[in-house]
């Protein structure tokens, strides 16, 4: 078996979108044929048990399902593997469990070859009809549990009825005894199809292929198909769609007639077949399979209307002879496409077309509106077939009335039906080169099409399709009749395939786009999936071709951002992508001047129009319905300003600017700070006692809000403040109601920034670094946020606090062991890294993935390395510097066999115990399935002396309830 492995190579980034990595695994044969013999040989011996049969099966399953898409390597082996089950199954000493077993087999080899090719394979001598149908005659079509020996045995029988022979010859004498009532073979045969069209699994399916098959016979046709229809027809009137039963029942009998429509056309019985279609408005059922095979059933009886010929007035490109082709391009000449004056002068047969074909049109013209994609897909595939037996004046008006379909007061339906029709005909040569102009246009708006409904939006599917259009345009024609469209379909195409933010649509302009390799290779199926290097890589590349430029810039000006005057407009989306935009655009625009050693005003001519637009969002557009995606994009705004530097100092916009949290250290720094490292002292007092108030709010939002404010203050405004912003923060996470959970993770979050952001002298003063006199405050508060475990309707939300605070302790850890590590004791540096062990004992794969990692960065750390760890080299030990990298600590069964090795060491085993306690009493199957016997064993392997008595029995408890009453009884032995 060969296997290939394909990366796009991409970063993840922030796009939105996770790292599109494609995995491809191309098998070179069956490789398992030895195996397969072996478990169909040992059906008669596993069938009695039921655990090694479900074994077989299991593995059998596995085994095939391997070949789902590369289905043809089974074909050298499908005889034998045939053979060896219909041997087993022919077998008189068969029970009829293995004759079943045998029939499942049969139909997960058919599932994954398809049913089509291994049908052909059973034996279909006159020999096998009797016996087929008799075994079929005995199965119950209620029994759930044999349907696929049901399923199995109808498609062998559909086979075996194939036989070039009279199927009278069959029945022998049966009248040759006056108390026989046996039935003809024909009839037997008949009766069975019917039956089955009316059952509710699978069955009903091979009833329809039997059904195919056998009423296309001559004798069959003779004697019997009227009646079948009058039976159809008969079920399809008297049954209801409203009901279960009834579905299924119109379900059996239009599959029945669409089977076999080509045989109604050598009969008169098309119209009235359509005409009950009419009286029962199959169309408008509720049921999406029983409108899809309406459809189906109208374009077939549309076919028998007209005759089975090719139009001459179709466009052909080239022949479809290959080795014409080949001949003519080896003598340099061109193979000639029908052309519209040619088509003009060719001689149609002239003859009547029926007034059904009417009803047949329009009823498909329906289904391309249909609310399901299956009913749009067939309606499509009929308009095509149909038009193709038209002549070319009635194509042309079916053609017009597909283009209908493009008008924005038709629904996304109706465009995605249009589509799919088009590339039909365009694909059949039906669409004539005279009808491009009008044609291209609607395809071009297709690609961008994008309806809001509500607060989402539609068109992702219609987009899709008419990249289907183009894809089939471009084989269909000559590159001369698409000439003068190529440019904007190319246009087109790149901008769908950069910019849409739907994957299958950019993939599928993608693989549509007609030529430029270097553009191909560029955005191809993988680079294009993830959506960040669409935007920021791929498209500035291929912007650097001129004639895409203009036009992708059009396309984010008008489409995707909108204009600037947008900005302070009423539709959110349109604000936000404006707002982001001019952002964006100006810093940019500095960024150039700056290169060019020119002011930015030079590049940004109307700087006094970015004032309202600043001032407004940030005042009025943050707040209300929209705030939440609003405020990170005024944010950017701000912040690209600051950046910028802009000429707003001294601007009442300027106060505005203080809000936003994520733009406040480049405002600060560019607007506040009089000379550098110096703040303004009026500025200093209003901003620090307004957050620091905030802290003390009723509204949660605004607490959190305070907190990272005060954490993203640059150095020079916390200088002079430092005790007064970390009481303010240490009060905050103090406060244990449920409501402020996130007041409470932020705060923690921005007392180690500010720590950071400060500093660390072990001879400062209090109020502009950390010290000693500080230092031991700040880690009590962040200790005592490690034990918040609050509960809400949302689960355990304390746990968003603890990760904030171990993330904090990390950073000032290290920040103070790099500065000042003699400002570590003992007492907090042991209490760290018990909670940390505790915390990397618990349940959540998440926090305890979070707690692991920060617990070995902590002991790994050398550079100086952490003083006062509790049993370093025991740690060591456990967690070797060369094996901690790979440790999947999100993995239970890796985590928790090192977490309990803790248990063995002293300072380390009442939080560990606390923390497995947790694990074991959890609700998440897998961790109690790992963390309980790993658990238990260690526990009694220390010796109970060194261990709390009261904890560890606690815990042992605890793990006995949990595990199974043997496993534990064997370990507590």
């Amino acid at each position: 078996m060969a296997q290939t492995d394909m990366d796009s190579g991409e970063d993840g980034g922030g796009g939105g979108e996770p790292e599109v990595i494609a995995k491809a695994s191309v098998l070179g044969g069956f490789t398992e044929s030895t195996e397969i013999r072996a478990l169909i040989s040992s059906l008669p011996v596993v069938h009695e048990s039921i655990v090694t049969l479900e074994s077989a099966i299991e593995r059998f399953l596995v085994i095939m399902d391997r070949y789902q898409e590369q289905p043809h390597l089974l074909d050298p082996h499908l005889e034998w593997m045939l053979n060896l089950l219909l041997e087993l199954i022919r077998s008189e000493q068969s029970p009829p469990l293995l004759v079943h077993l045998g029939f499942k087999f049969l139909y997960i080899i058919s599932k994954v070859r398809g049913y089509k090719i291994f049908m052909q394979l059973f034996p279909h001598e006159v020999a096998d009809v009797q016996p087929v149908l008799d075994l079929l005659c005995r199965q119950d079509p209620r029994d759930p549990e044999t349907w696929e020996t049901r399923y199995m045995l109808l498609l062998w029988l559909s086979m075996t009825c194939l036989i070039p022979f009279d199927l009278s010859r069959l029945d022998g004498h049966l009248t040759s005894d006056p108390s026989q009532t046996r039935e003809p073979i024909m009839d037997r045969i008949l009766a069975v199809a019917k039956s089955y069209l009316m059952v509710t699994d699978k069955s009903r399916d091979a009833a329809s292929v039997l059904v195919s098959k056998f009423v296309t016979r001559p004798d069959v046709k003779l004697k019997r198909l009227g009646d079948f229809l009058d039976w159809s027809l008969t079920t399809i009137s008297q049954a209801s769609d409203q009901t279960m039963g009834g579905t299924v029942i119109l379900d059996g009998a239009l599959q029945s007639l669409c089977y076999h429509g080509t045989s109604v056309c050598v009969c008169s019985s098309a119209p009235v077949v359509l005409q009950c279609l009419d009286q029962c408005h199959v169309a408008e059922s509720s049921q999406a399979m029983l409108r899809k095979l309406g459809v189906k059933l109208v374009q077939r009886l549309g076919l028998t209307f007209l005759k089975p010929r090719l139009a001459k007035w179709r466009y052909q490109r080239g022949s479809r002879s290959l080795a014409a082709n080949l001949s003519l391009s080896q003598s340099g000449s061109t193979v000639k496409a029908v052309s519209p004056d040619m088509e003009t002068q060719s001689q149609e047969e002239d003859y009547d077309i029926p007034e059904e074909v009417e009803n047949v049109i329009e009823q498909l013209l329906g289904g391309l509106k249909d609310k399901e994609t299956i009913v749009r897909w067939s309606a499509a595939k009929g308009i095509g077939r149909v038009t193709g037996r038209l002549p070319r004046e009635l194509a042309d008006e079916v053609v017009g009335s597909v283009l209908d379909c493009f008008s924005f007061q038709e629904t996304d339906n109706a465009w995605h039906g249009g589509c799919l029709a088009l590339a039909e005909l365009g694909r059949r040569g039906l669409l004539v080169p005279s009808r491009l102009p009008d044609v291209v246009p609607l395809i071009l708006k297709a690609l961008v099409y994008d309806e809001k409904r509500g607060a989402c939006s539609v068109g992702s599917n219609v987009r899709d399709a008419a990249c289907y259009v183009c894809w089939a345009f471009a084989r269909a024609y000559e590159p001369t009749e698409l000439k003068p469209f190529v440019t904007q379909i190319a246009c087109a195409l790149v901008i769908t395939a950069v910019f849409d933010r739907n994957v299958n649509c950019r993939r599928a302009a993608s693989g549509t786009f007609p030529y430029g390799i270097d553009i191909v290779v560029a955005a191809d199926y993988f680079a294009v999936g993830n959506l960040n290097n669409c935007y920021l890589s791929i498209s500035v590349y291929i912007a650097s071709f001129p004639e895409y430029t203009r036009p992708m810039i059009d396309h984010l000006v008008t489409v995707d951002v909108l204009l600037l005057p947008i900005a302070l407009g009423i539709d959110l989306h349109s604000r936000h992508g404006a707002i982001l935009a001019s952002a964006e655009i100006s810093h940019a625009l500095y960024k150039l001047a700056n290169q060019n050693n020119r002011p930015v005003t030079d590049c940004v001519l109307s700087v006094s129009c970015l004032c309202p637009v600043c001032v407004l969002s940030v005042s009025c557009l943050c707040r209300g319905f929209g705030g939440e995606l609003m405020r990170p994009a005024v944010c950017s705004l701000i912040e690209n300003m600051s950046v910028s530097k802009m000429p707003f100092k001294d601007d009442p916009v300027i106060s505005e600017f203080s809000y936003p949290v994520s733009a406040l250290a480049a405002l600060c720094e560019q607007y506040y700070q009089p000379q550098p490292g110096m703040a303004d002292p009026q500025m200093q007092e209003v901003l620090v006692s307004q957050y620091i108030a905030g802290l003390k709010s009723t509204e949660v939002l605004t607490r959190c809000g305070s907190a990272l404010a005060l954490g993203s203050l640059p150095r020079f405004m916390i200088h002079g403040k430092l005790h007064q912003i970390l009481s303010g923060l240490q009060q905050s996470c103090s406060q244990r109601e449920v409501c402020f959970t996130e007041a409470r993770r932020d705060a923690a979050k921005a007392m180690a920034q500010v720590c950071v952001t400060a500093g660390v002298s072990a001879q400062g003063g209090s109020d502009s670094v950390v010290c000693e006199g500080n230092v031991s405050a700040v880690y009590r508060a962040l200790l005592d946020c490690m034990t918040d475990y609050t509960l809400d309707s949302r689960g355990d939300v304390g746990a968003w606090v603890r990760e904030a605070a171990m993330t904090s302790l990390m950073e000032v850890t290290l920040c103070v062991v790099g500065t000042a590590p003699q400002l570590l004791s003992p007492g907090l540096v042991n209490g760290m890294m018990c909670s940390l062990a505790q915390q990397s004992a618990e349940k959540i794969d998440r926090y305890r993935a979070h707690a692991g990692s920060v617990f070995v960065r902590l002991l790994h750390s050398n550079n100086p390395a952490v003083p006062h760890i509790p049993h370093r080299e025991e740690l060591l030990a456990i967690f070797p510097t060369e094996g901690a990298e790979g440790l999947n600590w999100n993995a239970p069964s890796q985590a928790f066999p090192h977490i309990t090795q803790l248990l063995r060491l002293p300072q380390y085993q009442y939080h560990t115990l606390l923390g497995l306690t947790v694990s074991v009493g959890g609700l998440t199957e897998s961790t109690v399935r790992v963390c309980s016997p790993v658990s238990v064993t260690l526990c009694l392997s220390v010796s109970v002396v060194s261990v709390a008595p009261v904890a560890l029995c606690l815990y042992i408890c605890a793990c006995l309830c949990v595990c199974s009453p043997v496993v534990a009884l064997s370990m507590c032995l």
